[in-house]
């Protein structure tokens, strides 16, 4: 079967927001692309007092400091598209309010014909904890748990009950109404996000860095599902952070999907080997502009079909 392609899209500072993630949306359904995804950064710390991913040193790209918010940019994409899901890899979940969240997703998918993915995680920026406001970072794996509640709660029949931490419910109509459940999928690494993921989700949101890693950890998510009972399938999407360069990169210490278009098919090919329905292609990074980054979600995607991803 065919790994299905997404596409990362604009949200950085080197676009010009109101016209590049219309024009690159549209661009990228014609280009033969499944899905289009938005990922959440809030603030960029200055100076910083703490690493990237929570990593002691490691500095936070330049990229960050100005990134557009995820479901704005995706209600600009769902304007001029017909066919592409709406997918977020991911919003961290324990930022938001569960109630305004969920309302929020329901009425773009609405709009969309029923295209949303909601993916979830729960971040790693104290920075961001403290500016949001809504629970301290030591409670984010409760703030999620009770957001999927809401958002099942809000997305399914009225009237609508809910008794939570955050959020109350007595008895209420919440529409607009998502057009289909929309699925919930989780970024999760350690065995206690993997079993939330297992247990609630309908999918994974892994990250590449090696396809020997990744399948070690798909092998991972599938035996704790057969531990624990589960019967459904899991969708998956791997979401892979390219660093385009026009020419190839030869140093011994390329990262995977580092380099030129002809380096990301390789690393893209070993990826999807390991058997994931769907890859998102994040090239927005590096480009100079909407045009550059369009030209190489081309290259990319062409090259990648035709390697037989």
């Amino acid at each position: 079967m065919t790994t299905r392609l997404g596409f990362g899209l604009p949200q950085m500072r080197q676009y010009s927001l109101g016209t590049d993630v219309p024009d690159v949306a549209r661009a990228a359904e014609q280009i033969g692309y499944d899905s289009l995804w938005v990922f959440e950064r809030a603030l960029f710390p200055e100076p910083a007092t703490q690493g990237l991913y929570n990593v002691p040193g490691l500095p936070w790209p330049d990229e960050y400091r100005s990134v557009a918010e995820p479901l704005v940019t995706l209600t600009l994409a769902a304007a001029v598209t017909e066919r592409v899901r709406l997918g977020s890899s991911v919003l961290v979940a324990p930022l938001h309010t569960p109630f305004q969240l969920a309302r929020s997703l329901a009425t773009l998918d609405a709009a969309s014909g029923g295209r949303v993915l909601a993916g979830f995680g729960t971040g790693w920026s104290l920075d961001e904890y403290a500016a949001a406001g809504i629970r301290p970072f030591e409670e984010r794996g409760k703030v999620l748990d009770e957001l999927i509640d809401v958002c099942r709660a809000v997305w399914g029949p009225d009237p609508v009950r809910y008794d939570g931490q955050l959020t109350k419910i007595a008895s209420a109509v919440v529409g607009p109404k998502p057009a289909r459940p929309i699925p919930i999928l989780l970024a999760a690494s350690n065995r206690k996000a993997l079993t939330r993921l297992v247990d609630r989700a309908d999918g994974w949101l892994p990250v590449g860095l090696g396809a020997e890693q990744l399948a070690a950890q798909w092998r991972a998510v599938q035996d704790l599902a057969a531990e624990r009972g589960r019967t459904e399938p899991l969708q998956t999407v791997l979401r892979v952070n390219a660093t385009y360069t026009p020419k190839a990169y030869d140093g011994s210490d390329r990262r995977p999907f580092q380099g030129s278009a002809d380096q990301i098919v390789e690393d893209l090919v070993a990826h999807a080997a390991v058997g994931l329905e769907e890859i998102l292609i994040d090239l927005e990074a590096t480009p100079r502009d909407a045009q550059e980054l369009k030209d190489v979600g081309a290259e990319v995607y062409e090259k990648a079909r035709a390697a037989g991803v």
